[in-house]
């Protein structure tokens, strides 16, 4: 069975940082890109950052220069750092696990950024 489960998430102040961690399970997930979305309310769930097998990875450019992702494959997880957060970057925040053939899901975290 194929979980993905994030953590790190909670209510912060403009300006404060967060780390988002999605633990995998049940793939191989060296083989797998990552990516990290969000969702806020009454918007569409809009890509944040990914990160391919190999560690080449983008951002959004609403997030560029505050977030950064990256991996570590011997510990199946996939992090989101998350720096002078705004309060527009307030949503549920997802993580994906993805190859040619499937793509899984987590259940999402809770990031608010309010004062």
């Amino acid at each position: 069975q194929v979980q993905l489960v994030e953590s790190g998430g909670g209510l912060v102040q403009p300006g404060g940082s967060l780390t988002l961690s999605c633990v995998a399970s049940g793939i191989r997930f060296s083989i797998y890109a990552m990516g990290w979305y969000r969702q806020a309310p009454g918007k569409q769930r809009e890509v944040v950052a990914d990160i391919t097998t190999i560690g080449t990875n983008n951002v959004a450019d609403s997030v560029k220069g505050r977030f950064t992702i990256s991996r570590d494959n011997a510990k199946n997880t996939v992090y989101l750092q998350m720096n002078n957060l705004k309060p527009e970057d307030t949503a549920v925040y997802y993580c994906k696990a993805y190859s040619a053939l499937y793509a899984y899901w987590g259940q999402g975290t809770q990031v608010t950024v309010s004062s």
